[in-house]
């Protein structure tokens, strides 16, 4: 009984999930493409209506696109849980490694495998479809297959040990063994963002010192104005990808450093890159990226905590299409974390705009402290250029764009700073 009720309940879920993420994409399509033809009027000076109309184009292009990838995994989905994919898998890693270990890290290869192959054409076509007919793809297809196939060996040498762990706690250690294995996780999380921009991120990319003298002389007097000390200004060659320019942080602790993609060296000013990187000094000084990670590990700790409750509830696994047991009195820990980890988005999707009301109020205080150390005039100016480079919709739909965007909208950001220059 509770099995059939778990499984009415997951499939109303993914219903309603359809439903709502439907129609906010048809809203914000209908929007976008009905301010198509004029540029908002506080842009109108700075945007060619081309510009605009690109946007646009790019936007609806990777919402339709987006619509049609979710209804493929949704049908993914199905296919893995009430229609018995995962039990099939399990069954055949089962039969090559028999009971233990080998078989719980199997099973979660195996579907690894498995969904970067369903997720391959997808990828594909993102890359050399869409970005390429929007100009913003820069990678050849040797690069796309080196990248993927680096990533998924990059992803078993550190993902295999992790899970290795957290199975043993799982099986080893009791009633609480998902604190434990929580622990084990935000030490990962940690140890991860110290090792990220000097191991991981060079596999993939090129670093160099910033070289520009007078640019790294006007960005350090930014940091001695403000407080920061960083192991460095690095260049990273975004260009051999994509067109898209951004800067970011990477490290944690001593080990931070401040990483700007080439192609926005190439489209800033010098007052407008002092600007930019004072938005993300700003997140940095009123302890946003603290605050995120505390977040996210007490989010973690909840679902952890939920997991250890579900995975000895033989309807969880029942209701959707799995049997739990290898052997008579053998409990499954591999599947209860691959069907936790399936099953999680579609319960957890309607509360996405609460992560978005807080990442926005992140993103507006830290308007606000590079108003304040730098002209805001540059930032509002380089906001432009990158919105008009990146085609980012200048006109998103207020619905859609505050149940997803992690940024608020270009005329309300651009506004804001506007006040703040007067």
């Amino acid at each position: 009984m509770y099995s059939l009720a778990f499984s009415i309940l997951f499939v109303s879920f993914l219903i309603l999930t359809l439903i709502v993420r439907f129609w906010l994409a048809s809203r914000h399509i209908r929007h976008v493409l009905g301010h198509r033809a004029t540029v908002p009027a506080e842009f109108a000076e700075k945007i060619p209506l081309a510009a605009h109309q690109k946007a646009a184009d790019y936007t609806v292009a990777k919402t339709k696109f987006g619509l049609m990838a979710l209804l493929i995994n949704s049908a993914v989905l199905i296919g893995f849980t009430l229609l018995g994919g995962l039990q099939w898998l399990s069954a055949q890693v089962f039969q090559l490694s028999g009971p233990g270990m080998v078989y719980q890290l199997g099973l979660l290869a195996g579907f690894a495998i498995l969904s970067g192959l369903i997720d391959l054409p997808f990828d594909y076509y993102r890359q050399f479809g869409m970005e390429q007919r929007f100009g913003f793809n820069k990678m050849s297809r040797a690069l796309f297959f080196a990248d993927m196939l680096k990533g998924a060996a990059l992803g078993a040498a550190i993902g295999l040990p992790l899970v290795w762990v957290v199975l043993t706690l799982m099986d080893k250690s009791g009633g609480l063994w998902w604190f434990y294995a929580w622990l084990v996780w935000s030490g990962f999380q940690l140890l991860m963002m110290v090792l990220f921009p000097t191991v991981i991120a060079p596999l993939f990319n090129k670093f160099t010192p910033l070289a520009d003298d007078s640019l790294k002389a006007r960005i350090e007097g930014l940091m001695t104005r403000v407080g920061f000390a960083s192991k460095g200004l690095f260049v990273m060659d975004g260009s051999k990808r994509s067109a898209h320019g951004n800067a970011y942080f990477s490290g944690f602790g001593a080990n931070k450093r401040i990483v700007f993609f080439d192609t926005l060296l190439s489209r800033l000013a010098p007052q407008e890159i002092e600007a930019v990187l004072a938005h993300e000094l700003g997140h940095f000084k009123l302890k946003h990226i603290i605050k995120r990670i505390v977040m996210m590990f007490a989010i973690s700790l909840g679902f952890l905590a939920l997991l250890g409750y579900l995975k000895n509830q033989v309807w969880f696994y029942t209701g959707l299409g799995v049997d739990p047991l290898i052997l008579p009195g053998q409990s499954n820990d591999a599947m209860a974390l691959l069907l936790f980890m399936l099953v999680l988005p579609v319960f957890t999707f309607l509360f996405g705009p609460l992560t978005s009301i807080s990442s926005r109020k992140h993103e507006f205080e830290a308007d606000a402290f590079a108003a304040r150390h730098t002209d805001s005039r540059d930032l509002v100016s380089a906001l432009v250029k990158m919105y008009e480079d990146n085609a980012s919709t200048l006109t998103p739909d207020p619905l859609h764009s505050a149940f997803y965007d992690s940024h608020p909208p270009a005329s309300v950001r651009i506004r804001q700073l506007n006040l703040a220059a007067q």
